[in-house]
């Protein structure tokens, strides 16, 4: 099989070349046109030593007489090739004599390749016209145009040169004359000499395997014998076998190049019409019969000859009446024989064959087995028949990779463009007649029929179970099939055993066949791009046969790619429509064990962990109505349809899964709602509690998916007309009444109670929806009415867990909205005395008590209904959530009693240090101070005071009486339980770090819709403690990363801030005081560790910098707060102060390790602060302790005189700075004397006291104050400015001289 395919493959190249010059598609002659491409180089060369006088550049004498010897009977192959070459080298000598001594009469000149121009003419006076022998050299060109136009030119110019030799009454004469000498007994004795020149020399050059000459000189044997009738049928048959006879002597290529030549030349009698001719002129004309015998002949010799044979005798069927196929062809020798053993040997040609004559003959044609008798497509694809075929179609794969010609014969037999046509003005169907109950007709029918067993017998049963080659040719089919193919079919195309070996295939990336399933697939999915009804019908087969795991096993994306590209409302409801049936139908896969040779135990196993649980969970039964579950809310998510179609593709979706999720019969299998005017179906077995929870969860998404995508207020325009959560608990009502149906879980009395109230709340919510109409209001109302839905659905889900917050959320909405219709009730949910809560209190509660066990759909209700109550909340509720935050399962850290005082001293913000892993920049907090003024005050402010510089204790209570404490630790007591009780699993400090991150989320919206609150620096505060608690962020860099972005992103880069006079600024001082010294904190490595590892001093460290950078973007912040207020100067000395004694640490204790660049910082945003504390740096720059300190303090001198003393034109402001510097002149002098006495040793920095110098001196000049500097400076300092600063302090001096 091997060196089949890889001879056939190598006959492709020149094949084509002729198919494009004869302007047909001929795949048989494709495959037949070329020699092998691991050969062809050494035969070519081979060739060339070695050619036969016959080559195209020997001269016309030459041929002439080999050709004469050629045909001589006497002699065997070896003689006459001796022969030819004694004559050549004679002729050769003779024509070099004539040519020097005797003008041309009639010549054939052989120029170079690059000109050649050679004539011929017939006589010296020029009896016939000329024929240029030039355009031989143009049909062996690579381009198809130059062949083609060197062939018409070979015609026309030959047509000429006969029409003229007709009419000359002595031929004898131009004969004798002609160096082009022919013999005479090669049957064109009527024909020119340049005619008969070019026929033999055509029928030659077609055995040339010298680049394209086989194609062109085939083409030009066509155009010739169709344009010159005087060329006769039977003289070209015994030309071609005369000159292209394969001797004994010949081997390999030779061989191959004298059968290809005769196909060729046999190809070119086909279409030249010449056949045709012969046999209008004589019925009885033997020659078509010979034709036939020598084709098939030529079949037999090699396989690669075979198709391209049939190929040509089917363009000769082509042309050829009825009446000739039945009386020439089928009786021409050795046809029928080779009809009768193509079932034994595997024949795919003459099948081909037999079904091309069949179809253009009305009556049954002898054809051996091959076809059935009588014949009617219904029994050629009859089982029987099918199977007596099945091995020709089988030995079809030695053509690969293209496929067999009997392949698209056989799809066409198949599937008639009629039967398609029918399918495809069925379109898309009504959304209520589904497509299977539309009636077939007769051909139809007949036509599903032959499919099925095409499928069954030549895919499934003779070429999956097969070879690779085998599996690659079944797959080629099914993609033949797939234009004509009707969406109805598709379940018999794509099977079981069809998908099976496509798992098999694509779980394997080494598979040789992986690239051949890919490609399958794409071509499947572009197949389906633009009808849903067909992309409905791929899916449906893919998933049936897989059990619903064909993207987990095969690794791909196929289904959900298919899944999300739906663009009709129509194909959404016929593809819920399916998956609803499939879920119903018990019998929908088959457990049929995949029996291709790939199939493995372990290929059945590849998926996710996930799936794994799920099919442990369901069972393998159950895991294609699991995805069927998951499946149908992604529909109505992903698809882009207006408000109204995507409204009915979601109540279709709610419908399902609340009867399969929440009810169940008592009465069969199938109720009717005349209410709804619908039926609902269960499957015959009873759906376990696992797929029912499913049903619910996917029942949640669906309706938060679709709160989500409604926008603002969309329903109040009409809540009945597109408010999927209203349809939905007035279908709950309705299936609740019909007496056959009740809930598929039986509540106990207290969720009992709770689902009703839930009920009715929902119900009496709605009312006042509808009534509010475009309000503030009707946003709360129809959120608080999605929240209440999914905690009905949380009920269903969780028996026992959520009565309590159920029945407070009911409270909740009855003194949020006090109605009279809300608030008539029982009264036992009514607190009574005068400690009644705050109703915001009581909602904030019961949403962190949903929290901790909430799914993802109520969770997000909780958010939204958060959302629009937010801006209510109390200064309780808000400490509650925070506090949350802030909780730490671990006690309180007294175990180290040496390192308690340094810790102490070290808890500036009432916390200790933490590991953390991120690294965040100063740069990146800062913010422009050009911000929106759109802040609202609000009261409450006292309560913040209180708070903030307090904060020391996390477990701190203070502010919360004993309801609100017992309902916060009714929640939080749970975790601490089960952080006792639980080994292993999901710890309860995972848990509580879970809960922390669900209330930092209802945080972010806190600070998203309120950015210009003072509360916002409680919130801003305690997060900050909450970062820097070990105990907080240790164990879960989650957390600590998300409240790190929150701080940057929602309080530090906010587009507003607190501000107004509701922002107090002992509250804002006490902070600056705590961030300053936090920014001075230094690094410090752990005691308790004498040889920490890399690792852990990399995350201390980098913990030590994420520190940093929020002590110093909380500075920023601070103050751009402070300077937004615009204080007096008198208020603002508690700040200067604040500053100072940072910078006394900063000069005198090495423990501060204060950034010179964050003071820089502060100065170039706030100047007034540089200001304030100019003398005070004078001062200490003199003093300090430290010589590095020193020197770094004068770049922060250098800034507060850049930030102070800017290019202005205000005369007042000029004045201001020069009072300014006048008035600390004397200190200046004096630092600049103390430097320049005291000069650093190392070289750097008595550079950069140089610098600070020349900055002073340049400054005075510019303000005048040059003199004044001079007269303060002493007599000791100058000499010591002219000894260290030379020239600076020279040229100060030449201003004043």
């Amino acid at each position: 099989m091997g060196s089949k395919k890889r001879e056939s493959s190598s006959m492709e190249d020149s094949g084509v070349e002729l198919l494009k010059d004869k302007q047909q598609v001929n795949s048989g002659i494709e495959n037949a046109g070329a020699e092998p491409s691991n050969k062809r180089v050494k035969k070519e060369k081979k060739k060339k030593d070695t050619e036969i006088p016959e080559s195209e550049n020997q001269n016309d004498a030459n041929v002439a007489s080999t050709s004469s010897i050629s045909h001589n009977p006497s002699m065997n192959s070896m003689e006459r090739r001796k022969q030819r070459k004694m004559l050549d080298k004679e002729r050769h000598r003779a024509e070099t004599i004539k040519i020097e001594s005797v003008p041309e009469k009639m010549d054939v000149e052989l120029k170079s390749d690059n000109n050649e121009r050679g004539s011929t003419s017939n006589s010296s006076s020029g009896i016939l016209p000329e024929f240029h022998i030039g355009v031989f050299k143009d049909l062996a060109a690579v381009e198809a145009s130059i062949r083609e136009a060197a062939a018409k030119a070979l015609a026309t110019e030959l047509r000429e040169v006969q029409k003229a030799y007709d009419k000359l009454e002595n031929k004898d004469e131009v004969e004798d004359k002609s160096k082009l000498e022919a013999e005479k007994d090669d049957g064109l004795n009527n024909c020119a000499p340049s005619v008969r020149y070019a026929v033999r020399r055509l029928i030659r050059g077609v055995s040339s395997s010298r680049e394209c000459a086989r194609q062109g000189f085939a083409l030009g044997l066509t155009i010739l014998v169709g344009t010159v009738p005087s060329i006769k049928l039977d003289s070209l048959l015994k030309l071609i076998i005369n000159l292209l006879e394969v001797s004994s002597s010949m081997k390999g290529q030779e061989v191959r190049d004298c059968l290809l030549g005769r196909l060729f030349a046999y190809g070119a009698l086909a279409r030249s019409g010449k056949i045709t001719e012969e046999w209008i002129a004589d019925n009885n004309t033997p020659l078509i019969k010979e034709f036939t015998s020598c084709l098939i002949a030529l079949a037999a010799k090699k396989r690669y000859l075979q198709e391209p044979a049939v190929v040509v005798l089917l363009e000769m069927v082509g042309k050829l009446p009825v009446e000739a196929l039945s009386n020439h062809i089928l009786e021409a020798p050795g046809l029928q024989e080779w009809f009768e053993g193509a079932i034994e040997v595997g024949n795919p040609d003459a099948l081909l064959l037999a079904l091309k004559i069949q179809e253009k003959v009305s009556f049954d044609c002898k054809c051996g087995k091959l076809l059935p008798s009588p014949y009617s497509k219904s029994a050629l694809f009859a089982a029987d028949h099918l199977s007596n075929i099945a091995g020709c179609l089988k030995e079809s794969t030695f053509c690969q990779p293209r496929v067999h010609s009997v392949w698209s014969v056989l799809v066409s037999n198949l599937l008639p463009d009629v039967v398609q046509d029918l399918d495809s003005a069925s379109g898309l169907i009504s959304i209520k007649k589904h497509k299977k109950s539309r009636k077939c007709s007769p051909a139809e029918e007949d036509m599903g029929r032959n499919l099925q067993r095409f499928c069954e017998i030549i895919i499934e049963g003779s070429l999956l179970p097969s070879s690779h080659d085998r599996k690659k040719l079944a797959f080629d089919v099914l993609l033949l099939l797939l234009p004509k193919l009707p969406a109805s079919c598709v379940h018999v195309v794509l099977s079981y055993k069809v998908v099976q070996c496509l798992m098999d295939i694509l779980s394997t990336k080494d598979s040789w066949l992986y690239k051949v399933a890919q490609h399958f697939l794409k071509e499947l999915s572009e197949w389906v791009m633009h009808d849903d009804v067909r992309r409905v019908e791929v899916i449906v087969a893919l998933q049936r046969h897989s059990n619903g795991k064909f993207d987990c096993i095969t690794r791909s994306k196929i289904v959900k790619d298919l899944m999300t590209d739906f663009k009709t409302e129509s194909g959404c409801i016929l593809f819920i429509q399916n998956l609803i049936t499939m879920f119903l139908d018990e019998g929908h896969s088959s457990e049929e064990p995949s029996d291709q040779s790939q199939t493995t135990d372990d290929n059945s196993e590849i998926g996710s962990v996930e799936d794994k649980d799920a099919v442990g969970i369901l069972g393998t039964s159950e895991f294609l109505k699991s995805w069927i579950v998951e499946s149908l809310p992604n529909i109505a998510k992903h698809i882009k349809l207006d408000q109204d179609a995507r409204f009915r593709v979601q109540k279709e979706v709610l419908k399902f899964l609340a009867v399969q999720g929440l009810f169940s019969s008592s009465l069969g299998t199938e109720i009717t709602s005349f209410e709804l005017q619908e039926k609902f179906r269960w499957p015959k077995s009873a759906i376990p509690n696992a797929l029912c929870q499913m049903c619910i969860e996917q029942l949640q998404l669906l309706l938060a998916n679709a709160q989500k995508g409604e926008g603002p207020h969309a329903v109040a325009s009409g809540v009945e007309a597109n408010d999927i959560g209203s349809y939905f608990m007035r279908f709950l009502s309705i299936l609740c009444n019909i007496p056959s149906v009740s809930l598929s879980r039986a509540l106990n009395i207290d969720d009992e109670k709770a689902f009703k109230k839930l009920q009715a709340m929902e119900s009496q919510l709605s009312r006042e929806e509808r009534n509010c109409g475009l309000s503030t209001d009707s946003s709360k109302l129809h959120a608080l009415r999605y929240l209440l839905i999914q905690l009905l659905l949380q009920l269903l889900l969780r028996p026992g867990e959520f009565f309590e917050a159920a029945s407070e959320l009911v409270v909740c909405c009855k003194k949020a909205f006090g109605s009279s219709d809300l608030l008539e009730s029982s009264g036992e949910d009514e607190p009574e005395g005068d400690g009644v809560p705050e109703l915001m209190d009581v909602l904030v509660d019961t949403m962190l008590s949903l929290l901790p066990q909430s799914s993802a759909p109520l969770r997000s209700a909780i958010e939204q209904v958060f959302k629009y109550f937010c801006n209510d909340i109390t200064e309780d509720g808000l400490l509650r959530m925070l506090r949350v935050i802030k909780k730490d399962l671990k006690p309180a850290r007294h175990q180290n009693t040496d390192s308690e005082d340094e810790d102490a001293e070290d808890d500036l913000l009432g916390v200790e240090e933490a590991e953390e892993s991120d690294e965040a920049e100063t740069g990146e907090t800062v913010e422009s101070d050009e911000q929106t003024d759109d802040s609202e005050a609000v009261v409450g402010v006292d309560a913040v005071t209180a708070e903030l510089p307090e904060a020391s204790d996390d477990d701190s209570d203070e502010g919360m009486d004993d309801d609100a404490m017992f309902r916060m630790d009714t929640y939080l007591a749970r975790i601490f339980r089960e952080k006792k009780n639980q080994a292993g699993g999901e710890t309860a400090h995972s848990q509580l770090v879970l809960f922390k991150l669900r209330v930092l989320s209802l945080l972010e919206i806190y600070l998203h819709e309120n950015p210009g609150k003072p509360q916002v620096l409680k919130v801003f505060s305690n997060l900050a403690q909450a970062f820097a608690n070990p105990q907080t962020s240790e164990g879960s860099e989650q957390l600590g990363q998300r409240i790190w972005g929150i701080i940057q992103k929602k309080i530090f880069k906010a587009k507003d801030y607190p501000r107004g006079e509701s922002v107090q600024l002992a509250v804002l001082e006490s902070l600056l005081e705590k961030y300053l010294k936090l920014a001075a904190k230094p690094f410090k490595r752990k005691k308790s560790a004498s040889n920490p590892s890399k690792k852990k001093q990399s995350a201390s460290w980098n913990r030590h910098k994420m520190i940093n950078s929020l002590a110093q973007s909380s500075t920023f912040w601070i103050l751009k707060i402070i300077d937004a207020r615009n204080f007096s100067e008198s208020e603002l000395q508690k700040v200067c102060d604040i500053f100072q004694n940072a910078l006394v640490a900063y000069f005198d204790s090495k423990k501060s390790q204060m950034k010179c660049e964050f003071l820089k910082e502060i100065f170039k945003r706030r100047p007034w602060i540089g200001q304030h504390l100019f003398g005070f740096l004078l001062e200490k720059c003199g003093s300090a302790k430290s010589q590095f300190r020193q020197v770094e303090a004068l770049e922060l001198v250098t800034e507060i005189l850049k930030s102070h003393i800017s290019s202005t034109t205000d005369e007042s402001a000029e004045d201001a700075q020069k009072v300014m510097l006048k008035n600390h002149l004397p200190k200046l002098c004096d630092l600049v004397k103390h430097l320049v006495i005291n000069m650093p040793e190392k070289q750097t920095r008595r550079a950069d006291v140089r610098k600070f110098c020349g900055k002073v001196f340049q400054i005075l000049t510019t303000y005048n104050l040059t003199s004044g500097f001079l007269k303060t400076l002493e007599p000791d300092g100058r000499a010591a400015c002219e000894s260290q600063l030379g020239d600076i302090f020279l040229a100060l001096k030449k201003r004043v001289d």
